[in-house]
Formats: C-alpha cells, sequence, structure tokens
C-alpha cells in the first residue's frame, strides 16, 4: 500500500514540475509582454477544455484539462491587429525580447532545479584522476593520478557530467589483438582473476588475501610499465607466483596469454592537464566487456577513480553553474551530431520516450527511497526544461527561434514580412514539426511492445 502511495505521489509530482517548465516557458513571455506594454488575451496553463478560469485586467487566466502545455495569448501575434498595444505594433527589440524570454526563462529553471540536486551532494566529483583498479586499461594507455582530463575525443570537459556525456558517445573498434597494450591487459586481468578466483576459497583467511591483493595490486602496476610482451609476461609469472607462495600453492600453473588478431575496445584519444603542460594522449582504451552472452555490442566502464571536490559555498554554486551549461552543451552537441548524422531516429525521444524514462529512473530510484525516486524526476524535469529552452530557440519555422529570425530580417531590410507570407512559413514548419512528433511518437510506442525492442 506504500508502495501504491509513492508511486502516485511520484507521478503527482512529475506532473506538477511539467506544469511548472510551461509556467516557467510562457511566463518569460507573459512577463516580457506585460512590462513592453503588450496586450496578452490570455494565460492558460494546459491544453484543451477549460477546467477553470478567471479574468484580471485584460487577460484572462485558465487551467486546461491536458497537462501538456500552455500558452500565452498576446494581441496580434497571429493575426491582423489596429489595436497600438497588439504585438506586432510593438518596437522590434521589444518583441525580440518577449520571443526570447521563454527559453531564458526555461534555462533560470534548469538552474534552480540543479541547484536542489547539487545540494543534496555529500561532496562533488572532479574530472581529476585520483587512482586506479588493478586491471586498469586506461593506466596502462597512458593516464596516471594526478591528469587532470580537459577533453575526450575533441569534446571539451569542465565536470564529471562532461566526462559521463564523452564518453557515454564513444564508439566501439576493433583494434589490433596483437598490441603490446593489448598483451599488458590481458596480463594485468589474469593476475585479478587469480585473486578473485582465491577469494572464493572459504579455507584461505583474510590476512592471506589482503597481501594476495596487495601483490596483485604492485604486480598490475608493474606490468602496466613494462613496454614488452615477454617483459609483461614475467611480470605476470612472477607476481603469480608470489601471490599463490603466501596462500601456499607449491605447483604453479602459470596462465598462458591466448592473442586473437582482432579485440574490441572502446578507444579514444584525450588531453589531460599533467602539472602544468597540456598533454595529448592517443588511442588510449577503457575497459570493455560483454554485459551478458546474448549482449549485441560491448558496454564500457571508466576504469579509473576520480578526485572528490569538498562542499561549501562556492563549489555549491560553481557545480549550480556549470553543470547546468553542460547539459546545455550536451543538447546542443546532440543537435548537430543528429544534423550530422551521428545518432538515428532511434536514439530521439518524444513525450511517450520521455514519460517512459522518466518512469523508469523514478522506479530504479524508488528501490533505494523516495527522495531518490523525487531527485530521478528532477533531473530528468531539469534536462527537459534546457532541452526544451535550447530546442525552441532553434531557426525553425513555428519555434520561437524561427520567429526572432524573422525579426531579425525585419531589423535588418526595416520591413517586416508580409503577414500572409510568416503566416504560411509557419504552417509549414508547424505541420513538419507535428509530422515528426507523429514519426517519434509511434517509434517511442514501438519500442515499448514487447516485439519492438
Amino acid at each position: 500500500m506504500i508502495h501504491i502511495f509513492s508511486v502516485a505521489a511520484l507521478i503527482v509530482i512529475g506532473v506538477l514540475l511539467f506544469e511548472l517548465i510551461i509556467f516557467f516557458h510562457e511566463g518569460g513571455h507573459f512577463i516580457t509582454a506585460k512590462k513592453s506594454g503588450v496586450q496578452v488575451n490570455e494565460f492558460a496553463l494546459g491544453m484543451g477544455p477549460k477546467i477553470f478560469s478567471f479574468k484580471k485586467g485584460e487577460t484572462v487566466y485558465s487551467l486546461r484539462l491536458f497537462p501538456i502545455g500552455g500558452y500565452c495569448a498576446m494581441e496580434g501575434e497571429d493575426e491582423e491587429s489596429e489595436n497600438p498595444r497588439a504585438f506586432t505594433n510593438a518596437k522590434i527589440w521589444k518583441r525580440m525580447i518577449i520571443i526570447v524570454a521563454g527559453a531564458f526563462m526555461n534555462i533560470v529553471l534548469g538552474l534552480l532545479m540543479m541547484f536542489v540536486i547539487v545540494i543534496q551532494s555529500a561532496n562533488f566529483s572532479s574530472t581529476t584522476i585520483n587512482s586506479f583498479p588493478q586491471n586498469s586499461f586506461s593506466a596502462n594507455c597512458g593516464l596516471q593520478a594526478g591528469d587532470t582530463i580537459t577533453k575526450v575525443n575533441n569534446y571539451s570537459i569542465m565536470c564529471i557530467d562532461d566526462l559521463s556525456f564523452a564518453m557515454a558517445t564513444l564508439k566501439c573498434k576493433e583494434v589490433n589483438g596483437h598490441s603490446v597494450v593489448i598483451y599488458k591487459q590481458d596480463c594485468a586481468i589474469e593476475l585479478c582473476a587469480l585473486y578473485i578466483n582465491l577469494s572464493q576459497d572459504k579455507k584461505i583467511e583474510k590476512k592471506a588475501l589482503n597481501k594476495v591483493l596487495d601483490i596483485v595490486t604492485e604486480g598490475c602496476t608493474a606490468i602496466n610499465k613494462t613496454s614488452s610482451k615477454q617483459e609483461a609476461k614475467g611480470k605476470l609469472d612472477e607476481y603469480y607466483a608470489k601471490a599463490e607462495a603466501v596462500v601456499g600453492i607449491k605447483d604453479y600453473k602459470l596462465p598462458e596469454i591466448k592473442e586473437r588478431d582482432k579485440r574490441q575496445r572502446y578507444q579514444t584519444d584525450i588531453e589531460v592537464l599533467r602539472g602544468e603542460k597540456n598533454v595529448n594522449l592517443k588511442d588510449v582504451q577503457f575497459y570493455t566487456y560483454l554485459e551478458s552472452k546474448d549482449a549485441e555490442k560491448p558496454s564500457l566502464s571508466i576504469d579509473f577513480y576520480v578526485k572528490p571536490i569538498e562542499k561549501n559555498f562556492a563549489t555549491i554554486m560553481q557545480q549550480t553553474g556549470v553543470r547546468t551549461f553542460s547539459v546545455a552543451r550536451m543538447v546542443w552537441s546532440s543537435l548537430i551530431g543528429l544534423a550530422q548524422g551521428a545518432f538515428s531516429i532511434t536514439d530521439i525521444s518524444g513525450p511517450v520516450g520521455a514519460t517512459s524514462a522518466i518512469t523508469q529512473v523514478a522506479s530504479q530510484g524508488l528501490e533505494h527511497s523516495f527522495l531518490d525516486a523525487f531527485n530521478n524526476i528532477l533531473f530528468m524535469m531539469m534536462l527537459i526544461s534546457v532541452n526544451l529552452g535550447i530546442f525552441n530557440m532553434l531557426p525553425f519555422p513555428a519555434l520561437d527561434g524561427g520567429r526572432f529570425l524573422m525579426l531579425l530580417i525585419e531589423a535588418v531590410f526595416r520591413k517586416p514580412i508580409p503577414r500572409k507570407v510568416e503566416q504560411i512559413i509557419n504552417g509549414v514548419g508547424l505541420a513538419i514539426l507535428l509530422l515528426f512528433m507523429a514519426v517519434i511518437t509511434v517509434k517511442d510506442v514501438w519500442m515499448l511492445l514487447p516485439f519492438g525492442k
């Protein structure tokens, strides 16, 4: 019963947060329109039939049935009007401010939501490497403790979110299976596998296992520093024997390293700040694995640990700003990647896909606590708010960015685009957007079906 109430409460919170996003967006248009002397006929939250409404002054304020949008209806916005306070009769710089205010307020809301998320953290993660696990792939490809990562695959890294995004967009590659780097990785894996196998033996004392772990850690470090296969194999055999001797195994069965022509690896170029110098590392590989035997493609694991950042007022504000900017940059980079063909239509989600994603992250959070579920929903809503702000300012007809572009043309040529031409352009743009959303919605619904995955 408690679980049902928690789910119901999260649904209500999700709807309210979504309406808050719409309220901030339309509120931006509303406030700047009022301040600019433009007549606002109606300010509505939701779409469809009215639930209730009231009129104050010249403006009707309404709440509508479907919580999927809202609008700020200004006099003369989409039709001819002789009213001196009509939108089209306002000075062009005022109209520009009114148009961009919605997107601006979405970014402001994104900042506020990020602040709520950030302030709850015990500390923050930096982009400076603190240490590596024993069998780290990236360690034997040149990364070192103390390195501050500044670029991954030419994507600038300013915070941990940038690093996560850059790693998530890497492509898996086929690499030379006979390289020294691959051989060293395999040696380190074999040495770590010994510790894992010994730790499952209940007869071995914990004190001995701790000594084995120290030997394995030292051995992997020694393997990573070698420059040839022969040297790497020698270090593996040496530390393998040392580890087995600790637990009393006398007949050492040294492992063999089986080489293959090709191996799959997540690999990229990385730029780091090492001391006071920028160092470019080529073809850094990361731990690549299959989550299951049936997995279609390998998964990536970041195989290093980063240093924490102390939490104080300055770092809270710094993290709020930089992480919000990071999200905005991710959205913009994703749009560019979509235009360049780096992403396909299956990587795009509409309202149905977003709702499904919110449901998933809420369910995952609810496994731990209600607060975790709330924070997961809040993060998704922050992402949606920033996304809406950026997407809405794209210079495409029917979007605020398209209308802003028309205002720029009017400012340059000192003559407005004819109303009929503007209506045709916006009508065609709206039709294209609706068709696009219909296709995305069908795709999202299909992906939710058992046979669509």
